[in-house]
């Protein structure tokens, strides 16, 4: 084994220890919050000191990343409001965030929420440890939108993306380390029609992991854990994909026994088409065209989990996970029509 799959083989040990922290505090601590979604404490506080680089078009050089939140049971996803508030999963539930970080509770349990979206409508839509994506806000609007695919539980529901229609995608992966039965679904990704109808849209990636829409809805990227890739696919009129793209390629790229893989998680994207993947180097930017343009390093040791934006113009990139939740000035804004 080379030194860097040595490395990578500590690091995915060091991983799955924490994930199995995470298990304790997401899937049984509240009716929990596992694996990739829950998000585990960070080993320490987070720096306060930190700034980023200068990555042109994105964030000036010696922008300050400020902590928002810290110490929290879990953190994950990020949806931001018109108001400049930012909803994240955290303490087992969803909480909110105003502009001043002052965080109010929305949802007291999740049922191990990991991704969030919201809809057209102005519904709260999770994806859910517990095989199932539920609309879990406002309240008395709560319902199950899939909890099985043709007779089968899904593996996980990971993270979620809502289209202007009304219909939602999400990815089903396991959790690292998780034994695999030949029964299972395979890794894929799902659409919820707007008349909550469930296809299957993708089952071509190693293990999909955070989701979004493009800014005018016509391309659905996707991060692959266990590769260097984002994928991207053309979004048809019915919502199904077509033309699979590896469309950006991480600068981070691990090697183990099967190959490179980039340990990218979640996933958003500004109005101006870049995206943003948190991964072990912290949140990779990519230009419209895939073009790497830089990374901005979390404030702490452990890799950051999602993100999205937030704040008065939605000029805020929020990062979530390992029980902090993060935000940086940026040059551009998240959409604004859009919570994600």
């Amino acid at each position: 084994m080379s030194a860097r799959a040595s490395l990578f083989t500590v690091l995915c040990l060091v991983g799955c220890a924490a994930l199995g922290v995470q298990a304790q505090g997401r899937e049984g601590r509240q009716g929990g919050r596992g694996g990739r979604g829950g998000g585990q404490e960070a080993a320490t506080a987070p720096a306060t000191d930190k700034v980023t680089p200068e990555i042109p078009g994105v964030v000036k050089a010696g922008t300050k990343i400020e902590i928002v939140a810290s110490g929290l049971r879990g953190s994950d996803a990020g949806v931001g409001l018109p108001d400049g508030s930012f909803i994240a999963t955290a303490n087992g539930g969803v909480v909110k965030f105003d502009v001043d970080g002052k965080m109010t509770t929305l949802v007291e349990d999740s049922e191990q929420a990991a991704g969030l979206a919201m809809d057209p409508k102005g519904r709260l839509i999770g994806a859910q440890y517990t095989k199932k994506v539920s609309v879990l806000w406002p309240k008395g609007s709560e319902e199950t939108l899939t909890s099985s695919y043709e007779g089968k539980p899904y593996i996980r529901p990971n993270d979620i993306v809502a289209d202007n229609k009304g219909g939602v995608y999400f990815t089903d992966c396991y959790q690292i380390g998780a034994t695999r039965s030949p029964n299972d679904l395979p890794q894929a990704v799902y659409y919820i029609t707007p008349g909550k109808k469930t296809i299957r849209v993708a089952d071509d990636i190693r293990r999909p992991n955070g989701i979004v829409l493009s800014p005018d809805a016509k391309t659905l990227y996707v991060n692959d854990w266990d590769s260097p890739n984002i994928v991207s696919y053309d979004v048809q009129a019915d919502g199904t994909l077509k033309n699979r793209k590896n469309f950006a390629t991480m600068d981070l790229k691990q090697e183990t026994d099967h190959g490179l893989v980039s340990g990218a998680d979640g996933l958003c994207i500004d109005g101006q088409g870049r995206t943003y993947s948190t991964t072990p180097a912290g949140v990779q930017v990519f230009d419209a065209k895939g073009k790497h343009l830089g990374n901005i390093e979390a404030p702490y040791d452990m890799p950051p989990q999602n993100c999205g934006f937030g704040g008065p113009g939605k000029a805020y990139l929020y990062v979530t996970g390992r029980g902090a939740v993060w935000r940086v000035r940026i040059l551009g804004s998240g959409i604004k029509n859009r919570g994600k």
